[in-house]
């Protein structure tokens, strides 16, 4: 009986080893910057864990930053203080007649950036930098995130006792919508919108955005 059983062990061993291996899409940049949709919506059974949010802060140890000052720092907000943010947040501002985000929808973790030097045009640059790449971590990771640039900073630093100033928040979790971008051109609205279920975002095409010699 032994030997029936190490034989039949021997012959399935053999026949994973014969299968095709399943080809998973391989992860391009052109890949994540087509599923990094800013995502206004979230599922809410999934729940972010700590050590999600880390993976994406941890982008910044690897990003440029002007006269490399890192000046950004980051508040990691899990669901336990998620309900503190919500109040002070404002999403979706060319759809406003929808109220976003939609009962049920809400974001259930955050990321809040702050400064450790006054805003200006570098620090703009820098929190570009950041917050792309953190956004394409995310993505990378499954999840869908959103930077969120109007915001109560006074009672965001309040209610989280920061002691810097915000100077974006960021939402992350599993998206609940689905998102596709629209070729447009350079004088075309560019405006997001909704139709069917489906969020559209207008970009601009390639001939558009270079100017000719």
């Amino acid at each position: 009986m032994a030997d029936d059983y190490l034989g039949r062990k021997m012959e399935d061993y053999r026949a994973r080893a014969a299968a095709p291996a399943v080809q998973r899409p391989h992860v391009t940049l052109g890949r994540l910057l087509a599923k990094n949709r800013s995502c206004r919506g979230y599922d809410a059974a999934f729940t972010v864990r700590e050590d999600q949010l880390r993976s994406i802060i941890e982008v910044n140890t690897m990003v440029a930053s002007t006269r490399n000052r890192q000046a950004l720092r980051f508040r990691p907000v899990l669901s336990d203080e998620a309900a503190k943010i919500l109040p002070y947040i404002h999403m979706g501002g060319a759809l406003p007649e929808l109220h976003l985000p939609l009962a049920g929808q809400e974001p259930n973790a955050y990321i809040v950036v702050c400064s450790t030097v006054a805003e200006e045009f570098n620090l703009g640059i820098d929190l570009g930098m950041a917050a792309q790449s953190m956004l394409l971590r995310a993505v990378e990771m499954g999840l869908g995130g959103l930077c969120i640039g109007s915001f109560d900073r006074n009672a965001i630093r309040d209610v989280l006792a920061l002691p810097l100033p915000p100077v974006l928040v960021m939402a992350f979790g599993r998206s609940a919508e689905h998102a596709e971008t629209v070729e447009v051109g350079a004088g075309d609205a560019l405006a997001y919108y909704r139709r069917d279920g489906v969020h559209y975002v207008p970009k601009i095409r390639v001939d558009d955005l270079i100017i000719g010699r």
